[in-house]
């Protein structure tokens, strides 16, 4: 389509009684009761963990890098502390070495303590191989605290680059999660976005997408991490001491049934706290696009009820999610110092019995620290993980929302562009047991002009709905100069097809911006000429900025005949070979409209208009106008015809000049 001036307007009763959607489904008005959020559905953890998972594929090869890279830093660092341990023996050694007098050998000392009944020193000599009357090596003692430095600076070294690769993974996964959804929304039917709420679906695309883009951030630096050190780090434990192992391993099952347990209490937390957060997006956005309306009728108290309710129900849910995933990391931290207690105690026996060195003592101790610390961090990165996952579960909902029906293989074009439009026994309703438009058949001449005039609800909107191909026939066919619109795809149908709605929309940039949307490669005198046309250039002209006049978002800036006017122009500028006004003249004034209309005459030629009109006035000199009711059309013909027939297009009309009524 050429152009749009926002999303296209279906008639409200219809749509509505034909979904069955209540004003609170769909929000409720800008102070309505209900948030527009889909039905709970249970979390399902593990497939959205695993299809999250499975998102890093085309990083396969970053992925493994990030896998080496942290697998020699975590060797490292578990390596550091044992080397460590042995420059705490050289220190010991000396000092306890310069107790005994010089001359003695090891033996000898051992032998002389165990005969003075001080068999624990004996025991220590012997297992710390003390040399008596020498001293601390310091020789010795440099080399092995050089070797540490150096190992701990590799390990930094190697834990860098994981990190610089990982945001690399991470950062490309999201932005193609975020082209996905962008994609997937531009394939979704018309009938998807109608039935949800804006602000809910902006949630999804915008908080969700963030939060699992932190998640992953943080949960595959750390968990990988983490997970990766428990291993190293018993390994080197089992290396130390295969005894003091055992009590570090027996707290590992405690720690995955602890962390099991609080993880399936929280994520129907998580689950609720986004849910809440899109609900909450979605009243807020509501509320601030109708802010108007909010305070002409004075239903302050009434939004501010409901954002309070809507907070509260967010406020609770998040609590909750944080409270009970928040109570892994102090019971973790109680298991370590249990953990931590047990190897001190039971370390300094062994040492006490010659059965351990004081620095691998010293080590085992960094290496119970070392092993609770990951799982800590892990178990803490359950709060994190849920809530990606549970975010990233929203997002996927979207991807897997039904699609329209794809643009056929071998798609036909139009040979000539006329605007030749021709219904043949259409039929289409929005449920299967909910009948709108039952064989439906007209032709449209190019260069002539359709007026569908009718009361709401009647199906006027729809019909052109269908020429734009924004819902799929039930039944028949609508060919455009002679090409079925099926047969067709949907950018070579719409390119064609200028459509200027009653709610207008305005980008945020220049007026010139603005009209330029239509066309952007028409040049200046093209655009120029689109704006006379239109009345726009008139308005225009007196501004201080004229054309390079910023105009934000909603258009706030100007008045709402400028904001129609200028999507005109932009319709205009499209050049297109088929228009379709949807009330398009109903924002601008009298004589405005009488102007816009002469000049759509004058821009008509060859091209077929579809005008939705509820003011008979703007539409009697139509070449064809189409009186519908319940999706039927009940007459046809010009205005005179019409008028002379004396049926329902004459009680319209009537209806619309005839007086005052008087009680």
């Amino acid at each position: 389509m050429s152009t749009t001036t926002g999303r296209p307007r279906q008639d409200a009763d219809t749509v509505r009684a034909a979904r069955g959607m209540s004003a609170e489904r769909r929000g409720g008005g800008p102070w309505g009761g209900g948030a527009g959020v889909p039905a709970e559905k249970a979390s399902n953890f593990g497939p959205s963990a695993r299809r999250l998972v499975g998102r890093l594929g085309p990083e396969r090869l970053g992925v493994i890098a990030v896998l080496v890279l942290c697998v020699i830093s975590v060797a490292l660092n578990a390596v550091g502390p044992f080397i460590l341990g042995r420059a705490t023996d050289v220190i010991f050694a000396g000092v306890l070495g310069r107790q005994f007098p010089v001359g003695e050998s090891t033996e000898q000392a051992a032998t002389a303590a165990r005969a003075a009944g001080n068999g624990t020193i004996a025991n220590v000599i012997e297992a710390q191989g003390v040399i008596p009357g020498v001293g601390i090596d310091f020789r010795a003692l440099a080399l092995v605290l050089l070797g540490v430095i150096a190992i701990y600076l590799a390990a930094s070294v190697f834990s860098y680059l994981q990190g610089y690769l990982l945001n690399g993974v991470v950062q490309r996964t999201v932005f193609r999660l975020r082209s996905d959804v962008e994609d997937k929304i531009n394939r979704l039917p018309l009938s998807y976005v109608d039935g949800q709420q804006r602000g809910e679906v902006l949630s999804r695309v915008t908080n969700d997408i963030d939060n699992v883009q932190q998640s992953l951030q943080q949960t595959m630096s750390q968990l990988l991490t983490s997970l990766l050190s428990v291993v190293g780090v018993l390994a080197m434990m089992v290396v130390v001491s295969p005894l003091l192992s055992v009590i570090a391993v027996l707290t590992i099952p405690l720690t995955l049934w602890l962390t099991r347990a609080v993880a399936r209490r929280s994520q129907k937390q998580f689950v609720a706290q986004w849910k809440h957060t899109g609900a909450l997006n979605g009243h807020i956005e509501e509320a601030f696009t109708g802010h108007e309306l909010v305070r002409v009728f004075g239903r302050r108290g009434e939004v501010e009820a409901s954002f309070t309710e809507k907070n509260d129900r967010l406020f609770d849910a998040s609590f909750r999610a944080q409270f009970i995933s928040g109570t892994i990391m102090p019971s973790m931290m109680f298991i370590g110092n249990l953990n931590y207690v047990a190897v001190a105690v039971l370390g300094g026996l062994r040492v006490a019995s010659g059965s351990m060195s004081l620095g691998d003592v010293q080590a085992f101790i960094q290496y119970s620290r070392q092993f609770t610390q990951p799982l800590t961090q892990a178990a803490s990165m359950a709060n994190v993980l849920q809530s990606g996952v549970a975010s990233a579960e929203r997002v996927f909902q979207l991807l897997d929302a039904e699609e329209q029906l794809p643009d056929p293989a071998s798609p036909q074009r139009r040979t000539q562009r006329r605007g030749r439009v021709e219904f043949e026994d259409v039929s289409f309703r929005y449920l299967a047991d909910t009948p709108l438009i039952e064989d439906l058949s007209l032709v449209a001449e190019p260069g002539s002009t359709v007026a569908i005039v009718g009361p709401t609800g009647a199906g006027k909107t729809t019909l052109v709905n269908l020429i734009l191909r924004f819902y799929e026939l039930d039944g028949g066919r609508i060919t455009l100069d002679g090409v079925d619109i099926a047969e067709m795809t949907r950018r070579d149908l719409r390119t064609g097809i200028g459509m200027v709605l009653q709610d207008t929309w305005l980008f945020g940039g220049t007026i010139r911006d603005n009209i330029a949307f239509g066309n952007p490669g028409a040049t200046e005198e093209a655009l120029h000429a689109a704006a006379r046309a239109t009345y726009v250039d008139r308005f225009v002209r007196s501004l201080p900025d004229g054309y390079d006049t910023v105009i934000d978002e909603e258009g706030s800036n100007v008045s709402a005949g400028e904001k129609q006017l200028i999507t005109i122009a932009r319709a205009f500028l499209a050049d297109p070979s088929l228009l379709i006004l949807d009330e398009a003249t109903s924002s601008v004034d009298t004589r405005t409209e009488l102007l816009v209309q002469r000049a759509m005459a004058a821009l008509r030629s060859d091209r077929t208009s579809f005008v939705i009109a509820h003011r008979i006035s703007t539409i009697r000199d139509a070449d064809l106008i189409l009186v519908m009711e319940s999706g039927r059309i009940v007459e046809q013909g010009n205005h005179e015809q019409l008028m002379a027939a004396g049926g329902a297009y004459r009680s319209l009309y009537t209806a619309q000049f005839a007086g005052a009524v008087t009680e």
